[in-house]
C-alpha cells in the first residue's frame, strides 16, 4: 500500500515529464501553464529537489514554452516554501535570462526583479548578487544584457561596496556589443535613482556622457531617456554643467531617431530641468525640433506643443508662446507632411485656454479655420474632436461658418472610417452648436447616414440619433427625428426599411412610452406584412425590444396578435423570432 502511495505521489511529475517531452508544442505549453498545480501536488520539498532541477536541466524548448516558464517562476515563492527558500528559483531563471529570444530574457529578468524583493538582505548577498555578477561577466551578450536590469534591485540592499557594482556596470556600458550598451543605457537612469548623489555625480554622469556619444544611434537615443531620471536627481546648480551640454548635443544629433526621442521626451525633460533652463535652453531647442528637416521629429514635437506651453513659467508664458512658439506653429499648419499637421491639429485647440480670448481670436482662429479646410481628413477630424477647448474660450459661433463645410466634407468622405469618426463626434458638436444650428445645418446629414451603403455607418447613425434625443429631449425627437425615421418604413430598399426598425429599437427608451406606443408601434406592426422575410423577423425582434416601453394594453391587444400571426409565417427565421418574442417575460403577463 505504501508503495502504491509512493507511485501516486510520483504521478504528477511523471505526467509533467511526459508532456514536456511530447513533440506537440501545445501540450508542452499546457504542461508549463499547469506548473503551479503540479508543484502543489508535489509539495514544497519535492518541488525544490525534483521539479526545479528538472526544469533547469530541460531549458532548450520553443520560445513560447520558455516564455510561459519564465512568467510562472516569478509567482513560485510560496510553492517552494516561502522567502526562506526563494533562492531555489534562481538557477532556472538564470538559465532563462541567457537564452537567445529577447522576450524570454525580458520575462526572466522581470521575474528575477520580482523575487529579489522577497529575498532577505543576507540571501540577496549570498545568492542573488553572485548571479548578477555571473550574468554581467557571461561569455554571451545575452546574459550581459539581462544583468543590466538587475543592478538597481540588488545593490541598494546589499552591504557590498557600491564601487564594485559601479565597476561591473561601467564595464557593461562600454561593452563591445551594441545590444549590451543599449541595455545599459536603458537602465542607467533607474540605477542612478538608487545611488547616493555623490556617486551619481562622480560615476553615472561620465557613463551617461559616454553613452550619449556612442557610435550607435540606438544607444544614444536611450541615453536621452536616462537624462530625464538623472536631471531629476541633481540640484539645479549642477544641471547646467553636468547635463545640459549632453542634452543640447542630443537635440542636434545627426541621427533623426535621437532627435525624435528628445522631442518625444520633451515635456518630461522640461519638468526635470526647471523653469530657468527651460527659458534659456529648451525654448530654442524646441523651436529647432518644430522646424526639423525630418517629418517624424516635427510630428513628435508638434504633439508636445500644448504640454510644453502649459509647463512654461507663468510670468513669461504668454510672451514666450507669442514670440517663439506661435511662429513655428503657423508654419506647421501648412506643413507638407500630413502626419505633422495631424499631430498639431490634435493639440493646437488646447492653446486657446492658455492664451485667452483675445489672442485666440486674433492669432489662433485663422489657424483653426485653415485646418478645418485642410485636404487631409485626419487634420479636420482632430480639430473637430477638440472643439470643446475653443468653445470654453470664445464660443463655437466664431468657428461655425467654417466648421460646417468641414463637417459636410467629412460626413461624405469616401473612406467609411472617416464618416464613422465624424458620426461619433456629432453628439458633442450638437451640444456645443445648439439645437437651432443643428436642425438647420446638420440634421439632414444625420438622416443621410441612416441610408449609407456601409452597415457600420447605418448602425453608428442609429446610435447617434439616440444620443441626440437624450441631449435635445422628447419634444425635439417627436417633431424632428421620429417623423423622418418612420417615413423610411416605406422606402423601396428593404435595408432602409430595416434601418427604421433599428432606429425604433434605439429610440424607444429615449423617447418614452407615449411616443413609442402612439407613433412608432403602428409602423412596426404594419411592417409585419413586409414582403421580405428579413424585415418580418426584425419586426418580431423589435416588438420584443420595445415591449418593456409599451403600454400593457397595447401589448395584449396589438402586439400579441401580430406575433401569433408571425409564428405561422412561411419563413423559419420569422417563426423562430416571433416565438422568442412571445416567450419573452413582457408578453407572458
Amino acid at each position: 500500500m505504501a508503495g502504491a502511495d509512493g507511485d501516486d505521489s510520483l504521478y504528477p511529475i511523471a505526467v509533467l515529464i511526459d508532456e514536456l517531452r511530447n513533440e506537440d508544442v501545445q501540450l508542452r505549453l499546457n504542461s508549463i501553464k499547469k506548473l503551479s498545480t503540479i508543484a502543489l501536488a508535489l509539495g514544497v520539498e519535492r518541488t525544490r529537489t525534483e521539479l526545479l532541477p528538472f526544469l533547469t536541466d530541460t531549458i532548450y524548448d520553443e520560445d513560447e514554452v520558455l516564455l510561459a516558464l519564465a512568467e510562472q517562476l516569478g509567482n513560485f515563492t510560496m510553492l517552494v516554501g516561502g522567502p526562506e527558500y526563494i533562492h531555489c528559483l534562481l538557477p532556472p531563471l538564470e538559465s532563462l535570462a541567457t537564452v537567445e529570444e529577447t522576450v524570454v530574457r525580458d520575462k526572466a529578468v522581470e521575474s528575477l526583479r520580482k523575487i529579489s524583493q522577497e529575498h532577505s538582505p543576507v540571501d540577496l548577498e549570498v545568492h542573488f548578487e553572485p548571479l548578477v555578477k555571473r550574468l554581467a561577466s557571461g561569455d554571451w551578450f545575452t546574459s550581459r544584457t539581462s544583468a543590466c536590469g538587475l543592478f538597481s534591485v540588488c545593490y541598494p540592499r546589499v552591504s557590498t561596496s557600491v564601487y564594485i557594482s559601479l565597476l561591473h556596470f561601467r564595464t557593461l556600458c562600454s561593452d563591445d556589443t551594441p545590444m549590451v550598451r543599449r541595455a545599459a543605457a536603458s537602465k542607467l537612469g533607474e540605477f542612478a535613482k538608487v545611488l547616493e548623489l555623490d556617486y551619481v555625480k562622480s560615476d553615472i554622469i561620465s557613463l551617461f556622457t559616454a553613452l550619449a556619444s556612442d557610435e550607435q544611434d540606438s544607444v544614444r537615443l536611450l541615453a536621452v531617456e536616462a537624462c530625464v531620471s538623472i536631471a531629476t536627481l541633481l540640484p539645479q546648480e549642477d544641471l547646467e554643467t553636468l547635463v545640459m551640454p549632453t542634452l543640447r548635443q542630443a537635440a542636434e544629433d545627426k541621427s533623426w531617431r535621437v532627435r525624435y526621442m528628445v522631442a518625444d521626451k520633451f515635456s518630461e525633460l522640461q519638468k526635470a530641468v526647471g523653469p530657468e533652463i527651460t527659458k534659456n535652453d529648451l525654448v530654442p531647442a524646441f523651436q529647432n525640433l518644430l522646424k526639423d528637416c525630418e517629418a517624424e521629429v516635427r510630428a513628435a514635437a508638434a504633439n508636445k506643443v500644448k504640454e510644453f506651453c502649459e509647463n512654461l513659467p507663468e510670468d513669461s508664458r504668454e510672451q514666450i508662446i507669442m514670440t517663439h512658439i506661435l511662429p513655428c506653429v503657423k508654419e506647421l499648419v501648412s506643413d507638407t507632411n500630413q502626419h505633422v499637421k495631424s499631430a498639431l491639429a490634435s493639440v493646437i485647440m488646447g492653446l486657446s485656454t492658455i492664451l485667452g480670448k483675445d489672442n485666440t481670436i486674433e492669432h489662433l482662429l485663422p489657424l483653426f479655420l485653415a485646418q478645418l479646410k485642410d485636404e487631409c481628413p485626419e487634420v479636420r477630424l482632430n480639430i473637430i474632436s477638440n472643439l470643446d477647448c475653443v468653445n470654453e474660450v470664445i464660443g463655437i459661433r466664431q468657428l461655425s461658418q467654417s466648421l460646417l463645410p468641414a463637417i459636410v466634407e467629412l460626413a461624405e468622405d469616401a473612406k467609411w472610417r472617416v464618416r464613422l469618426a465624424i458620426i461619433e463626434y456629432m453628439p458633442l458638436l450638437a451640444g456645443q452648436l445648439g439645437v437651432e444650428f443643428f436642425d438647420e445645418k446638420l440634421n439632414t446629414l444625420c438622416m443621410a447616414w441612416l441610408i449609407d451603403h456601409v452597415y457600420a455607418i447605418r448602425e453608428a447613425a442609429t446610435c447617434n440619433l439616440m444620443k441626440l434625443v437624450k441631449k435635445f429631449g422628447h419634444e425635439w425627437a417627436q417633431n424632428t427625428i421620429v417623423p423622418k425615421v418612420l417615413g423610411m418604413a416605406n422606402d423601396p430598399n428593404y435595408l432602409h426599411r430595416m434601418t427604421t426598425l433599428f432606429c425604433i429599437n434605439a429610440l424607444s427608451e429615449a423617447c418614452g412610452q407615449e411616443i413609442t406606443t402612439k407613433q412608432m408601434l403602428p409602423v412596426v406592426l404594419k411592417m409585419a406584412n413586409d414582403q421580405v422575410a428579413n424585415v418580418r423577423f426584425n419586426v418580431a425582434k423589435s416588438l420584443q425590444k420595445i415591449g418593456p416601453v409599451l403600454e400593457s394594453l397595447a401589448l395584449q391587444t396589438e402586439v400579441k396578435p401580430v406575433l401569433e400571426k408571425l409564428t405561422t409565417d412561411t419563413d423559419m427565421d420569422v417563426k423562430y423570432f416571433a416565438q422568442e418574442a412571445l416567450n419573452g417575460k413582457v408578453l407572458i403577463c
